[in-house]
């Protein structure tokens, strides 16, 4: 792969790499991580691509797949889990065409089922049969998914709303 071919590579994927592991780890060091080894593979085995489709879904598959092999490892297991990402961490993740988006916070809050799909749907704009693919899951379980996900995402929000109202009243 010639060096040219690698930066635009990085140029077009980076961002999106480093949102979904950022949303999968909760982290800036580990979502740096997983996109320095998503490019490490992409340079080890120079996969070819049939399409601009193919290699999105590639990047994509592979970050999903490395986040979750961090995650069953063993020293990841091991670690104590923080709940909520520190404000702090917020920083690192922004997306370039939203300026602020208490939502997405929301979001990263929920169990990974909904998150993922949520996420892909209405942040990344994938339909539920892409995700379906890039999850490698059901159509019917993305849709379940997304539904559940809604509902969990509205208790969150309106828990949020409550909290507010009680530290304002203070």
């Amino acid at each position: 792969m010639t060096r040219q071919r690698f930066e635009t590579y990085f140029k077009a994927y980076y961002s999106l790499i480093y949102r979904i592991a950022f949303l999968q780890m909760k982290g800036h060091a580990d979502a740096e991580d997983v996109a320095q080894e998503v490019f490490v593979r992409l340079l080890k085995y120079h996969p070819v691509f049939e399409g601009e489709e193919h290699e999105k879904a590639w990047f994509i598959r592979t970050t999903v797949n490395l986040c979750k092999d961090i995650q069953k490892s063993k020293w990841h297991t091991s670690m104590v889990s923080m709940d909520k990402i520190p404000e702090q961490e917020k920083s690192y993740f922004r997306l370039p065409y939203i300026k602020e988006d208490e939502t997405l916070w929301a979001v990263m809050e929920l169990p990974e089922k909904y998150r993922d799909c949520l996420y892909f749907f209405y942040y990344e704009d994938y339909s539920i049969k892409e995700i379906a693919g890039i999850l490698e899951l059901p159509e019917n379980t993305v849709k379940t998914n997304l539904k559940r996900g809604r509902e969990a995402l509205k208790e969150v929000l309106e828990n949020s709303q409550e909290n507010c109202k009680r530290k304002a009243e203070r």
